[in-house]
């Protein structure tokens, strides 16, 4: 395991090649392993970026989000004009089916509603809206209709994880509860957990996964 120092170094690093951030917008301090990301930025993407980029570092297990959104002048938008141009870029998708979302915008924080039948769809809702100008955030409350008709079958799942070169399959439990997956055991790094993850999430019929992994490089 690396120290907290050799972590902050690396952190910090990966966020320097991060292309979409500047490095003084970032600050980076680790404690016990746990990194904390502080600092100011102008744009919701910009935090995600920060966000990935950290965890994309080898060894890091947690990471703390202190990374505040604040427009420069002319940046800034109104609730009303940031909900307008949510509404219309849903409109415009061919993705996310049309009336299926609805949203709401609190002071830039923008919450998303509805009901889809895929996860992609209620992650291609989220993807249209968090990079318009205003957004300082996104909750996605989207919720997944289950597909009575296609069963949620376990084999599917580990087959999936069996032909990934990034996962260690025989780590891995799967647990089907319902149109619920519950996944158990341990994967290496955050890029493998999002792996394990997508395989469940593309099961036809899945509404709903339960990550438990622990992370142990």
């Amino acid at each position: 395991m690396k120290t907290d120092l050799q972590l902050q170094q690396d952190v910090m690093d990966e966020l320097l090649w991060e292309p979409s951030l500047e490095s003084a917008e970032i600050g980076v301090s680790v404690n016990d392993g746990v990194i904390t990301l502080s600092g100011t930025v102008n744009s919701y993407t910009k935090k995600l970026a920060a966000e990935k980029a950290a965890k994309r570092v080898k060894d890091v297990r947690a990471v703390a989000m202190d990374i505040e959104v604040h427009f420069l002048n002319g940046e800034s938008r109104s609730d009303t004009d940031v909900a307008h141009a949510g509404l219309n870029a849903l409109s415009w998708s061919t993705v996310v089916p049309k009336d299926s979302v609805t949203m709401k915008v609190e002071d830039g924080w923008l919450t998303l509603d509805g009901e889809v039948e895929w996860q992609y769809q209620k992650q291609a809702a989220e993807n249209l809206v968090k990079d318009l100008q205003g957004v300082k955030g996104v909750t996605n409350l989207i919720r997944l209709r289950p597909v009575p008709t296609r069963s949620i079958v376990k084999d599917n799942i580990r087959k999936a994880l069996e032909r990934s070169a990034d996962v260690e399959a025989d780590s891995i439990n799967i647990v089907a509860e319902g149109h619920n997956i519950i996944l158990q055991g341990k994967v290496r790094s955050w890029g493998e957990r999002n792996e394990v993850e997508k395989a469940a999430w593309a099961t036809p019929g899945v509404v709903n996964v339960k990550d438990d992994l622990i992370i142990a490089p």
